[in-house]
């Protein structure tokens, strides 16, 4: 259900309660619709080219940001994010819309328009609140390296397509600048050094072999060089064939390996002995506040450390309820803790032998769900969902995820799922998994965002909060269309969300409470029955202050809405409809949000 301006809601208002709408009440609702209309023009017109500098500004700066996000429009660049003087330019500049966005008066838009404002002055914020904090002195880890993350767009599979005459030259274009980008890293971790902001030891231990492993291989072998293997194949002329393969190979050859095993080199030799023994953000220089502006920026929320930590905690205990209950259904007579390692050591949950007995479970799952989504949603995405194994170039380093359609709607979105060895592929989690990447979680929200007319910033951007917690939060819907009625995979939604519950802990653990790396892989270890796992969680959460938070607490919020509307509402509460009002808008913060289902279940009401 949309919501609705406040003259048109007063008409149906006045319909409800059986009062007739005369012709002159009428023509009055009508005069003050187009003086409103009149009066709104110009700040939304002030609006919508605000939003769009600052998207335009957004894309530039950060352009592999703008890739991921479905925007192909700078796929020519890398950015380079990490210069102190580029970044101090991009922070001036988002002072500027901050003025200039409050000095536009908020209470002449219209309703989307109020949402854009709100979101663009809660973005804004968010941005601004990380100015005191120097993210650039600590330009690499090992999750999301610029060299990593330009590898894994060669296969052209991927958000960067590579096809086209145009799109070779776009990714080239980029491999020129990736020996500027490592230059401008090596001085800003020599800096960092100088001030005590470096990574912990443990992160750059496990980058550095990625390192090496990219700059060991040769110009024709090399990562960088996947787009020559269909070059032969590609419907272009054999001059742009030659030129390109060329291009490519001076450009991997003479410039890209050399400058990786430069940077290689340093930080194993120089930063890699200077780095800390320290986990969390908290040893860094004014690393609480810091932390907490990440909190902040990922929760979309103003919760304190130490109330994510104990949500966790609670949050933990709960599940852990649950599974021993469902623990007794599969045969199992432990401890609740125990019951994820026990399932982990049970034949009867790996029964698969190849790659395409996983990928029938995903796509019999997919059809089932078909027949039974449409029932609590009034709106379905126009796209189609496709299912595809994760190409072998990245198999063995990515995570099951999904890829949102191409804004043209020439390309679907995809589930990737991941299978390195069908034998050793749990099979209790495919359901829980396929409802959060797949149908109805990322597919059903980020499939729609094409679709609704709203400014590209709000588009191809979002938070991590909204996204990851409505995909949490569809993976509940699965015991009401009765896709757990499987004990095991039951078993297997409650594993996931006995995972997110846990980094909540984790997180804040690592870089509130001070914990040490080895106190969080005990905590994972025994608490999910995590053994090699629990090593590789631990350092992602290191790595990436806050951002695992988003998931449960988004989670909790949507639910916690959903359960107030429904005791509000009673007999009037239609879940189709309020799954349109959390998705009618595409990504807001929570905040938002909740004033949005308020707002319905008040005009439902």
């Amino acid at each position: 259900m949309k919501l609705r301006t406040k003259p048109a809601a007063l008409a149906i208002a006045m319909l409800l309660a059986g009062a007739p709408l005369a012709h002159n009440a009428s023509a009055a609702a009508n005069a003050a619709n187009a003086a409103a209309a009149r009066s709104a023009a110009p700040a939304q017109k002030r609006l919508l080219a605000l939003a769009g500098e600052y998207y335009e500004a957004v894309a530039r700066f950060d352009p592999m940001a703008a890739t991921a996000s479905g925007n192909n429009r700078y796929d020519d660049q890398l950015g380079l994010t990490i210069s102190p003087q580029r970044r101090a330019q991009q922070f001036a500049l988002y002072r500027q819309y901050a003025r200039r966005l409050h000095a536009i008066p908020r209470s002449q838009l219209g309703r989307e328009d109020r949402i854009s404002y709100d979101i663009l002055d809660f973005e804004l914020k968010s941005l601004l609140s990380l100015a005191p904090f120097p993210d650039h002195l600590l330009p690499l880890e090992q999750m999301s390296s610029m060299p990593v993350m330009l590898a894994n767009l060669a296969s052209g599979e991927g958000p960067q397509p590579i096809g086209t005459v145009k799109e070779y030259e776009a990714y080239l274009s980029r491999l020129q600048q990736l020996p500027g980008w490592i230059d401008q890293a090596i001085v800003n971790m020599r800096e960092g050094m100088r001030k005590g902001v470096v990574q912990p030891k443990a992160l750059m231990a496990s980058l550095l072999p990625q390192l090496k492993s990219l700059a060991a291989a040769s110009a024709d072998s090399s990562a960088y060089a996947a787009p020559l293997k269909k070059l032969p194949g590609a419907a272009f002329a054999d001059a742009d064939k030659q030129r390109l393969a060329a291009a490519y190979r001076d450009t991997v050859g003479t410039k890209v390996l050399p400058a990786l095993a430069r940077l290689a080199a340093f930080v194993e030799n120089d930063y890699l002995p200077a780095c800390r023994d320290t986990a969390g953000y908290g040893a860094l220089p004014n690393g609480a506040a810091w932390y907490q502006a990440y909190v902040a920026l990922q929760t979309t929320t103003a919760l304190k450390p130490d109330e994510v930590h104990a949500i966790g905690l609670q949050e933990v205990a709960r599940i852990q309820q649950q599974m021993q209950a469902v623990g007794e259904k599969l045969g199992y007579t432990g401890p609740a803790a125990g019951l994820p390692l026990w399932v982990s050591k049970q034949p009867r949950f790996f029964p698969f032998k190849t790659d395409a007995e996983v990928q029938a479970v995903f796509h019999k799952l997919n059809a089932l769900l078909d027949t039974r989504l449409p029932a609590m949603f009034s709106v379905l995405p126009k796209a189609r969902l496709d299912l595809q194994l994760e190409p072998e170039l990245t198999r063995a380093t990515a995570a099951n995820h999904y890829t949102a359609p191409s804004i043209d709607g020439s390309r679907p979105g995809v589930f990737w799922s991941v299978v390195n060895d069908p034998a050793k592929y749990n099979a209790t989690g495919m359901t829980t998994l396929y409802l959060h990447e797949g149908k109805p979680g990322h597919h059903f929200h980020l499939a729609r965002m094409p679709e609704l007319a709203m400014p590209d910033f709000r588009k191809f951007g979002g938070n991590n909060a909204y996204t990851e917690g409505w995909a949490l939060y569809a993976e509940s819907l699965g015991n009401e269309m009765g896709v757990f009625d499987d004990p095991a995979q039951y078993f297997g939604h409650l594993n996931a969300a006995l995972f997110r519950a846990a980094r909540l802990v984790v997180d804040t653990g690592l870089h509130a409470k001070g914990w040490t790396r080895e106190q969080a892989i005990a905590y994972m270890r025994d608490t999910l029955g995590f053994e090699g796992r629990a090593k590789s969680e631990t350092e992602r959460y290191m790595a990436w202050p806050g951002q695992a938070l988003g998931y449960k607490i988004g989670q909790l919020r949507i639910s916690a809405l959903r359960e107030r509307a429904e005791r509000a509402l009673g007999p009037k509460f239609s879940l189709p409809a309020f799954h349109e009002v959390v998705l009618g808008d595409g990504t807001v913060p929570l905040s938002l949000l909740e004033a949005k289902v308020d707002q319905w279940i008040a005009e439902t009401k």
